[in-house]
């Protein structure tokens, strides 16, 4: 234990500003159970993160925070809207694009087609975006910014889904319209030409997709991502540290207490909620992209994510970008985002298409293995 505290100051103490080591050196206390509290720890921006992200994020912390869901769904759903307004606005400047509504098994859709026109080997293909919110925004702009990128950079048709949020609706109503837009496109497209991803509470449901796929006898896409999101609760170090790296507070509860979860009392080591806790249901996954920021309060989910599909093996790539937040990518001028568009891009690409259709409950293999 004397190790761990002694490591811990040390790298502290690498932090201090010059001329401040004796007054601010990191003070570590360590309580029986292993909680730590540091004292004077001053931590500067990453200096792997790109200037245009720390000059980003300084001008966010500095700023008034959003309204959180104790707050109201209207309130939250007005500012985050808002906010994905503006990104989109400027995604469409970058990344031209045409979008279509239209409902597909009877859940309304959003198609966002590249302008430039979709590649020949996309054309039998389509990814399906499940938008971010924390189960209570994010409909309409919020799947737009997660979606604009990828289709113009990738040219290929991204389908993002309006699925039923709470507290209007509760656990498993979102599950259950994935599902349904799942099975239209199945009419049309084999499963091994479909991608579905997703971004913070997009990726948990990425993850209650594939559970619920395996539950009602669909078979499995030919990938999934999971980003700033995945199969397990949001726990770990990275719920205290980013936060605190942020200049956040750090949350006293994680996403069982969102309404869409809290309201249908669900059980957090149910499989349907969180696939992590069934190796079995692991070892059905698809190749699997997880992506997040080393600030993220996500991240540690992350890591175990891929920890656990790794052992049941699946194939699965985890990509980090250093110093940057939670859904960092969003914003569509920070270099680290084109990086991150680029590897969703090619990452589908080498799947969608290369993989046999699969019964549930059974492996993927290959074209011709």
């Amino acid at each position: 234990m004397k190790s761990i505290i002694a490591m811990v100051a040390l790298l502290g103490a690498v932090s201090v500003a010059p001329g401040q080591e004796e007054s601010v050196r990191p003070v570590v206390v360590m309580d029986p159970d292993g909680t730590e509290h540091i004292s004077g720890l001053i931590v500067p921006p990453s200096t792997y993160c790109s200037p245009q992200a720390q000059e980003i994020w300084v001008g966010n912390v500095r700023s008034a925070p959003g309204p959180g869901l104790s707050e109201g769904a209207t309130e939250a759903r007005a500012y985050y809207g808002k906010y994905n307004d503006a990104l989109v606005a400027r995604m469409k400047v970058l990344y031209p694009v045409d979008i279509q509504s239209k409902t597909l098994g009877g859940v309304r859709v959003e198609i966002v087609s590249p302008r430039r026109g979709v590649l020949p080997r996309n054309r039998r293909r389509v990814l399906v975006n499940l938008h971010g919110g924390a189960f209570a925004w994010g409909e309409g702009s919020g799947g737009e910014a997660e979606s604009i990128p990828i289709a113009s950079v990738g040219r290929i048709e991204v389908l993002t889904v309006a699925y039923r949020e709470g507290p209007e609706y509760s656990f498993p109503a979102a599950s259950e319209d994935v599902a349904s837009v799942y099975r239209a496109l199945l009419k049309n497209h084999r499963p091994q030409d479909i991608g579905i991803y997703g971004c913070s509470a997009g990726g948990i449901l990425t993850a209650e997709a594939v559970a619920w796929f395996d539950k009602v006898g669909l078979p499995q896409p030919a990938a999934v991502g999971m980003f700033c999101g995945a199969a397990g609760r949001m726990s770990g170090d990275s719920l205290h540290i980013a936060p605190a790296l942020m200049g956040g507070v750090i949350p006293e509860h994680h996403e069982m207490a969102w309404p869409y979860f809290s309201q249908a009392h669900v059980n957090e080591n149910d499989p349907l909620v969180y696939p992590i806790n069934s190796p079995e249901l692991l070892a059905k996954f698809p190749p699997s992209l997880l992506i997040t920021g080393s600030r993220d309060f996500a991240m540690s989910s992350l890591f175990q994510t891929q920890r656990e599909l790794v052992k049941r093996g699946v194939e699965v790539e985890l990509h980090v970008w250093d110093g940057v937040p939670h859904s960092f990518f969003t914003n569509p001028d920070l270099p680290e985002s084109k990086e991150v568009y680029d590897v969703i891009v090619r990452f589908f690409d080498r799947h969608l298409g290369q993989y046999a259709s699969r019964a549930p409950g059974q492996s993927g293999k290959q074209n011709g293995e």
